[in-house]
């Protein structure tokens, strides 16, 4: 991973200022003579700077993403803990790590952000811009703020601005890490149990009834605990807990509680889109009940070259990251 430092203050769009920041980025391949080989890819909650990592199948060598042929660049938010400034990074006016003192951050911060790293690195043009989930509310507002800069957009799993289902979600998992009573203590393990639980509710959306019904049924009937559903919960937030940080977890659920193109812009959410001139290829996914079809439907109705396509996934939200053969298909004849 490299590591990009903006060294001047950053302004937040609700007014604070970081005393500047520092966005961590991995690159694959390499920028071509003429410029115009730039895959950028915006990553969803919980990821990193490295889409090899978590998009497999679709990104890395041998895959249509392929650094043979792209410049593919992503970067690590704004917020998280992988590597960019957010609250285990140290408040150089205080010596200490920020911790719940970490200001608020927005979609737009992070695409701020994004766009002063996109200067650094020389880039003049991105070919391809890429987003899924919490990656495509980045993705969206970056067209609308440097629509000349981006030639074409995938957006899949996401919407143009957070549902009140979404924020309902949200809300819950602040309150499970809140009602930790380690949360507030200065140390990145607080609030560990409450993330636990709040990777639980989040598995709840990120999944269906379907398919913990598929997977997670016991077939012993006379069993009365330690269910097939209750381990596999478990194990998922012991794996998060392991890996994240809850403070960066309740930041970044506020962030996406924020997305609405049309803020600051009028309001009209409709009339943003349509400013949006980008060919854009649209994947929404039929089980799907955090950023449901209706949203991805919304989306392409208002964008004016946008085509939208709907696969079938028994794997709900999380089908964005799994079902890289059916993306592959329809991105390869979009591309």
């Amino acid at each position: 991973m490299n590591v990009f430092e903006y060294k001047n203050d950053f302004k937040l769009e609700n007014g604070k200022t970081l005393p500047g920041i520092e966005i961590g980025y991995h690159t694959h391949g390499e920028l071509n003579a003429a410029k115009d080989n730039v895959v950028w890819i915006c990553h969803a909650l919980t990821a990193n700077s490295d889409p090899t990592d978590w998009w497999k199948g679709l990104i890395g060598t041998g895959y249509l993403i392929n650094p043979e042929k792209y410049f593919i660049v992503a970067s690590n938010i704004l917020g998280s803990c992988y590597g960019s400034t957010g609250p285990l990074s140290i408040n150089p006016l205080t010596g200490e790590p920020y911790y719940s003192s970490f200001p608020s951050v927005t979609i737009r911060d992070m695409v701020e952000a994004n766009i002063l790293l996109r200067k650094h690195l020389g880039i003049e043009k991105i070919h391809l811009m890429m987003g899924g989930s919490m990656g495509g509310y980045q993705a969206l507002e970056w067209c609308v703020m440097e629509n000349n800069v981006i030639e074409k957009l995938f957006l899949i799993a996401t919407s143009p601005s957070e549902s009140a289902w979404g924020v309902a979600v949200h809300t819950a998992q602040r309150l499970a890490i809140e009602a930790d009573g380690t949360w507030q203590d200065r140390n990145e393990k607080a609030g560990g149990k409450g993330l636990k639980a709040a990777r639980a509710i989040g598995m709840l959306t990120y999944r269906n009834y379907s398919t913990f019904q598929e997977k997670q049924t016991d077939p012993d009937p006379e069993k009365i605990d330690n269910f097939k559903a209750s381990s596999y919960l478990n194990y998922q937030g012991d794996k998060l807990v392991n890996r994240f940080n809850a403070f960066s977890y309740w930041l970044l659920t506020k962030a996406m509680d924020s997305h609405h193109l049309g803020r600051g812009r009028g309001g009209d959410l409709i009339k943003v889109l349509q400013s949006i001139q980008q060919p854009t290829l649209i994947i929404g996914i039929s089980s799907d009940i955090l950023c449901p079809l209706d949203e991805q439907r919304f989306t392409a109705d208002h964008m004016p070259n946008a085509k939208l396509v709907e696969i079938d996934s028994a794997y709900g939200h999380d089908g964005f990251i799994i079902e890289t053969v059916q993306i592959t298909h329809y991105l390869k004849d979009f591309i």
